[in-house]
């Protein structure tokens, strides 16, 4: 598709559907190498058939061991994506103790952990490019039934900041990709889950002023955007792509 990001080596969390999926691919087509990883590596089997720029590895992003494996062999990054999440359906009252602190420890803690074992080596090289998916269900806006995935995607926002603020001397840079309601498999299992799925897609949608949902495949362009060289002068700074919904 283009050259955008040629010789440039990345590492993409969550690639085993949906958002993640779609950067992997779209890398590898702009001329990255690209090491996509997921806890199920059955999702990801596909990947290095579509492109040859693309291995694959198993990843837990809560299994710091597991990150300290994965990063190591993978070696010295140029780009890296964390895209795994995971999405807690309920208010505060809904939420359990697991389940707050799993959606802070796949969403946010996850994102430390990685960061933490590419920074060094970003740095020491003065250059490199961190994005952070988050979500405008964070610090932007609140969105009903979201409280703990809200929060923890405000924290990726909080952690995207204060990495670009402390290297933002070093040629690194850290952003945050804010997607809207994006019809992914995720969401999908969410609205075949309910008890109407045509009414929870109508209110999927109704989000929106656009009067659609976002594509993986416009998340991967923004990704893109973010990882290449066109955006060098940014650093701390969040990309929304919501369809309006924010506005």
């Amino acid at each position: 598709m283009g050259d955008r990001l040629a010789g440039k080596n990345a590492l993409v969390t969550g690639a085993g559907q949906g958002i993640g999926r779609a950067i992997a691919i779209r890398f590898a087509e702009e001329g990255a190498s690209v090491v996509a990883t997921s806890r199920s590596i059955a999702k990801m089997e596909d990947l290095p058939e579509i492109s040859s720029r693309i291995t694959i590895a198993e990843l837990d992003v809560t299994d710091a061991s597991a990150i300290r494996e994965v990063f190591g062999v993978a070696g010295p990054l140029d780009i890296l994506v964390n895209c795994a999440g995971w999405v807690h359906n309920g208010s505060i009252l809904d939420c359990d103790e697991d389940a707050w602190q799993r959606s802070l420890d796949q969403n946010a803690t996850a994102a430390f952990r990685t960061i933490k074992a590419t920074l060094p080596s970003m740095v020491e090289r003065g250059c490199g490019s961190i994005i952070n998916v988050a979500s405008v269900a964070s610090s932007i806006t609140g969105v009903a039934n979201r409280a703990a995935y809200g929060a923890s995607k405000a924290a990726m926002i909080g952690l995207t900041k204060a990495v670009a603020r402390d290297v933002i001397a070093t040629g690194v840079r850290c952003n945050a990709l804010c997607p809207g309601t994006t019809h992914s498999p995720s969401l999908q299992d969410r609205i075949d889950a309910s008890d109407d799925p045509a009414e929870m897609h109508r209110t999927f949608i109704a989000r929106q002023p656009m009067g659609r949902l976002g594509t993986v495949e416009e998340m991967a362009a923004a990704a893109v955007y973010l990882a290449s060289d066109e955006t060098a002068y940014m650093t701390g700074q969040l990309l929304v792509i919501d369809g309006g919904q924010t506005l």
